[in-house]
Order: structure tokens, then C-alpha cells, then sequence
């Protein structure tokens, strides 16, 4: 059903596949309005419990395409068409919210260039694997840009305000052992391993408690943001509340006490 991004599932794992390598997975309306529709697919698919995002080819995400463009440098000088132009286009910055919120974890895979708007999709994943052939670019500043789907709120939030302003105003590519040094992805593999790396441990955490893991990741990014100790406890402690509900609590507890390994069910 997608013309511009493959959809995969396995065993509670879905792997969207981002796929116009000829124009190393720029975004373009049509791959905008897939991957849209892919990762609501996602968000209302009971079987799927991680997402893993990635590209074809030699690139991750190179950012816009730049054709897109055009319009607006056609039109400089009349902001109320430009504004009403973003508004009405579906939006890199949508697909990053609905990242973001939706409870299920999302990795990316790196598997090369994550530029602008790719570089902002990368961000908004909970977790980020590079290859070693994996390269990062707030280039917008490049095209007499801000920063934007969502990167001016995750970056900081991921490298600390001092590195996501080198970064804004300089645009400069950082390689992948960079990445790992600032924190920016979990860990560097080998090229022919990103895949499998990636599925092995999207397959660990789609066996584990879901209801658990769906509201740590929805605890963690309040945490973020929530800036009373005493009111993020409060939450935490309402969240666990709900875990103690589920069977999985149960397992989790009987397994430790009769000295084997749990069987989550994800109730």
C-alpha cells in the first residue's frame, strides 16, 4: 500500500523501511504522507510492540528535498502564502510528534547520512544505533535556515544546549564515533550488523512487559520536561500503580522467587 517506504512485521517487531535511495530517502510529500500513515498503523496495531526505523540504500535521511523548496524561494516576500503553504503540507515535524507520543518504543537504525528533517526523525526515536558509516548534520543553517521538525526541542534535550548550538549554527557533519562520544546514539556497529543489532534488541524489548515498558517511556519524557522532583514521583508512583495490575507483574515476581526466567505475556 506505501509507493515510497517498505512495512515490515515479526514477531511483535515492525520495521519501517524509509525508500528512495536514488535520492538517498529525501523527504517529499508522498513519503511524508507513507511513513504517516505506516506509523499509525503502528500506534493502532495491538500485535506490534517496538518500531524500528531505518533507510535504503546509503542513507539514513538526507533531509528535505530541496525541489520541495522551490515554491517558497518563488515566493519570498509574502509570508502569509508561505505559512499557509507549511500548514496545509503534511510535515516531517507531524511524524516526529506522533514518534514521540505514541507509548511504543521506536529505534532507528543509522545506517548513513541523518540530515535536517532525517537528522530530526532520528532524534525523536527513544533509541539510536548507528553504523560506522553513520554521519549527523543540523545542515538547515546551510539553506539560511532554523532547525526544525522538532530538532530545536530534542537535540538540546539529548546533547545539552552547548553541542546543539555548535551544531545549529554550523551545520557541520559529525561521524558516528562522535555521535557515541556526546551521547548522541547507544552504541557504533559494524555496517553488516546495524540490521541484526537492531532486531535483537528491538526482539528483547518487545518480549518484555509491555504495559511496563509503554509507561517508563511515557514517565521518562514527562521527567524531561517536569522540573518538581516531589510531582514526577507523584506520577511514577501512579504509573507503578497500574503495573501492579498486570499479570506481567505477577510473572515477574514468581519467576525471581522460583529462580527462573520470566514469560511476559504483555497483560
Amino acid at each position: 500500500a506505501y509507493r515510497t517506504v517498505i512495512y515490515e512485521k515479526d514477531g511483535g517487531v515492525a520495521t519501517l523501511t524509509l525508500n528512495r535511495p536514488d535520492r538517498f530517502n529525501a523527504w517529499d510529500e508522498q513519503m511524508t504522507n507513507d511513513a504517516l500513515a505506516a506509523v499509525a498503523e503502528v500506534a493502532q496495531d495491538s500485535e506490534v510492540i517496538v518500531l524500528i526505523i531505518t533507510g535504503a540504500g546509503k542513507a539514513f535521511s538526507a533531509g528535505a528535498d530541496i525541489s520541495r523548496l522551490k515554491g517558497i524561494v518563488d515566493n519570498p516576500r509574502d509570508p502569509r502564502w508561505v505559512q499557509e503553504r507549511v500548514r496545509r503540507t503534511p510535515s516531517v515535524v507531524h511524524l516526529a510528534v506522533k514518534l514521540r507520543s505514541m507509548d511504543k518504543p521506536v529505534i532507528a537504525a543509522v545506517n548513513g547520512i541523518a540530515a535536517g528533517a532525517g537528522f530530526g526523525v532520528a532524534l525523536s526515536c527513544d533509541i539510536r544505533i548507528a553504523s560506522e558509516e553513520a554521519r549527523f548534520s543540523l545542515i538547515f543553517v546551510r539553506r539560511g535556515l532554523i532547525p526544525d521538525s522538532g530538532s530545536t526541542y530534542t537535540l538540546p534535550r539529548v546533547v545539552g544546549m552547548s553541542k546543539a548550538c555548535e551544531m545549529a549554527f554550523t551545520g557541520d557533519i559529525i561521524d558516528a564515533r562522535e555521535a557515541e562520544r556526546i551521547g548522541l546514539v547507544s552504541r557504533v556497529v559494524k555496517s553488516e550488523d546495524l540490521m541484526k543489532v537492531t532486531r535483537e534488541l528491538a526482539q528483547r524489548i518487545a518480549s518484555g512487559p509491555k504495559v511496563a515498558i509503554q509507561l517508563a517511556k511515557r514517565a521518562l519524557y514527562r521527567g524531561i520536561i517536569e522540573t518538581d522532583l516531589a510531582a514526577q514521583s507523584d506520577y511514577e508512583l501512579y504509573l507503578q500503580s497500574l503495573c501492579f495490575q498486570t499479570e506481567d507483574f505477577r510473572e515477574g515476581v514468581m519467576s525471581f522467587l522460583e529462580k527462573r526466567e520470566p514469560t511476559f505475556k504483555g497483560r
